[in-house]
């Protein structure tokens, strides 16, 4: 039997599993051809947004998701929605992909999560939404540097960001671990499964038709437009959107050449404690806020409506992941936090995994596979905001729209199988660097 992290017919025993609200009713696609406008593979946050944007504009739009909406890393996320990326800074952004387009990728990312609120907002979707900020202190004092790069670097593009002291920080976090740090007001967190449940919602009332347990197994040229098969059916249509990210090769290595093989699927580990005693809640993170630092081997967390404290971490060996995450997250969290101390040993009601797309550089890459095909990889861990914002600019692209993106081919990584089983390895790099820089 599967690990009930990776059985493709359920959930991951998630906290998010076990509080968002119910999906909509969706079945598989019938056997037989069908006939779309256009075909989105993949039900997570970036499928699900291009999907809504589509039925909205009036177009025939099919997706086809593999397992359930929000099975990937949609629904096994933090939730935090981060307006930024890991380490794609503005300016690394304009120089890698030149003044305009990078610009209009700044852009993007600058109004991603009041995209995501927006959204929220218009089509009453329930999912402890919460927009209060987000905060990245500075775990050294070396690193209020980066703070105050980043801070000035958004800041020039127009976003509504905040350079915190030390003292700033503590009371915003409850912490005085922290050195400083900067705030983005428009950031916040969610439940994200119900969040992506949300969507799909509001993608059907808009006519989009949304199918689960429907595998795609490939996506062929056919004349002018595509051809994409599943078992029992197959589906006709001009325009395609892959959304398949991090969990691109669990389902379809094959899906398209290169595809998978430019990215690296990284394991991101969550945690949620018990419900937090009324009094020591109101001492950690009181206003509220998400919060992730600058940690290479990140220290995170958010509360969630009950009154838990969400987090997680990396492990470079996944052997024996939970007693190892129970010891080593509850430990940094009593380290973080020492008002927990008066608990004793912190105790976690859920543990639970799940992949993200990562990149080399860390950089998102967005690729015009053909004529009608089009498709972006690499959130690095900032997935929540990103991809929901992608969804309506890859729609607009497919059906021909000028839209600044820095489409490109694929890179596939070389080596690429070797990568995937060492990659975890360079933890131990950000874990050396986090101590001395």
């Amino acid at each position: 039997m599967n690990h009930p992290n990776l059985d493709p017919l359920q959930h991951a025993p998630s906290l998010w599993a076990h509080t968002a609200e119910p999906a909509p009713d969706t079945q598989a696609l019938a056997p037989g051809a069908h006939h779309a406008d256009l075909v989105v593979v993949g039900g997570g946050f970036g499928g699900l947004s291009a999907a809504l944007h589509a039925a909205e504009k009036e177009l025939n739009v099919i997706l086809l998701e593999a397992s359930e909406i929000g099975w990937g890393a949609s629904g096994r996320n933090n939730g935090q929605v981060i307006p930024c990326l890991t380490r794609g800074d503005p300016d690394i952004l304009v120089n890698e992909f030149g003044h305009e387009k990078g610009e209009a990728l700044v852009a993007l990312l600058r109004d991603s999560a009041s995209t995501v609120f927006d959204l929220i907002r218009k089509h009453k979707i329930e999912c402890e939404a919460v927009q209060n900020g987000w905060v990245q202190p500075a775990h050294r004092k070396s690193r209020l540097k980066l703070t105050q790069s980043r801070h000035a670097q958004w800041a020039r593009r127009g976003a509504p960001v905040e350079l915190l002291d030390k003292d700033q920080v503590a009371a915003i976090t409850g912490s005085a671990y922290w050195f400083g740090g900067w705030l983005n007001p428009t950031g916040g967190h969610i439940n994200p499964l119900g969040f992506a449940r949300g969507l799909a919602r509001a993608a059907i009332a808009a006519g989009a038709h949304v199918h689960t347990r429907s595998p795609v197994a490939n996506v062929q040229r056919e004349g002018d437009g595509w051809r994409v098969s599943t078992a029992s059916s197959l589906v006709h249509s001009p325009r395609v959107i892959l959304a398949t990210q991090g969990y691109t090769e669990f389902f379809t290595p094959t899906l398209w050449p290169g595809f998978a093989q430019s990215v690296v699927p990284a394991r991101s580990y969550q945690m949620a404690t018990q419900v937090l005693p009324a009094d020591i809640r109101a001492t950690i993170l009181p206003k509220n806020h998400a919060m992730s630092d600058t940690h290479g081997d990140l220290h995170f967390a958010r509360l969630d409506a009950q009154g838990r404290l969400v987090t997680g971490g990396a492990l470079i060996i996944p052997a024996y992941f939970d007693a190892r995450l129970r010891q080593r997250i509850g430990g940094r969290l009593h380290k973080l936090f020492p008002q927990l101390d008066a608990l004793g040993r912190v105790g976690f009601d859920y543990v639970w995994h799940g992949n993200f797309a990562a990149t080399p550089d860390k950089l998102p890459r967005f690729h015009r596979l053909d004529e009608g095909l089009y498709t972006w990889m690499g959130c690095n861990g900032r997935g929540v905001a990103l991809a929901t914002a992608m969804g309506p600019l890859l729609v607009d692209a497919a059906l021909g729209a000028e839209v600044l993106l820095p489409f490109e081919p694929p890179r596939p990584i070389a080596a690429h199988a070797l990568v995937k089983r060492v990659a975890m390895a360079a933890m131990l790099y950000y874990r050396w660097r986090d101590r001395r820089d």
